[in-house]
């Protein structure tokens, strides 16, 4: 009896949890922490339709250079602004002076976004187009922060859905 109530119990309280899977991140850039957040306007994991703008929050704890890569749900992946300077803070994506916009388009499905930082400004662009899977996309990333101090440069990632 006691086990069943038991049972009973924890199942009425597992029933009325809400479970969030967030992507394996993979990501070996730095531990130093200089990127205290990366947000999308809704917040993470939120839920956007096509055609739908985004706005993105990165706030760094001290001025370098933000580089913005998306990798959509079908593989493709994308450089959404390369080495722009940031001040320490919050700076919101796209910028004035960025002249563009991102709007939102099919394939629908899981969005990641990843920042990559650096406190100096970088000697290579990172440009991505095509489609890259989990490792390809890490390994990228990874390659292209090796020059830099670890204590010099962050990645932070977050996601959201297009539906």
């Amino acid at each position: 009896m006691r086990t069943a109530l038991l049972l009973g119990t924890l199942a009425l309280g597992l029933s009325a949890c809400t479970v969030t899977v967030r992507p394996n991140l993979g990501l070996q850039g730095s531990g130093s922490n200089l990127i205290v957040g990366l947000r999308p306007d809704r917040g993470e994991g939120s839920t956007y339709a096509v055609g739908e703008t985004l706005r993105l929050s990165v706030t760094t704890r001290t001025a370098g250079y933000v580089t913005l890569i998306a990798l959509q749900s079908n593989g493709y992946t994308s450089t959404l602004i390369r080495n722009a300077y940031v001040p320490a803070g919050t700076t919101t994506f796209p910028r004035a002076q960025d002249g563009e916009t991102y709007t939102l388009a099919e394939p629908r499905g899981l969005q990641r976004v990843r920042a990559i930082f650096t406190r100096v400004r970088p000697t290579t662009d990172l440009v991505l187009r095509g489609t890259y899977d989990d490792g390809r996309w890490n390994a990228t990333s990874n390659a292209y922060l090796q020059p830099y101090a670890a204590a010099d440069r962050d990645v932070q990632e977050t996601y959201l859905y297009i539906r």
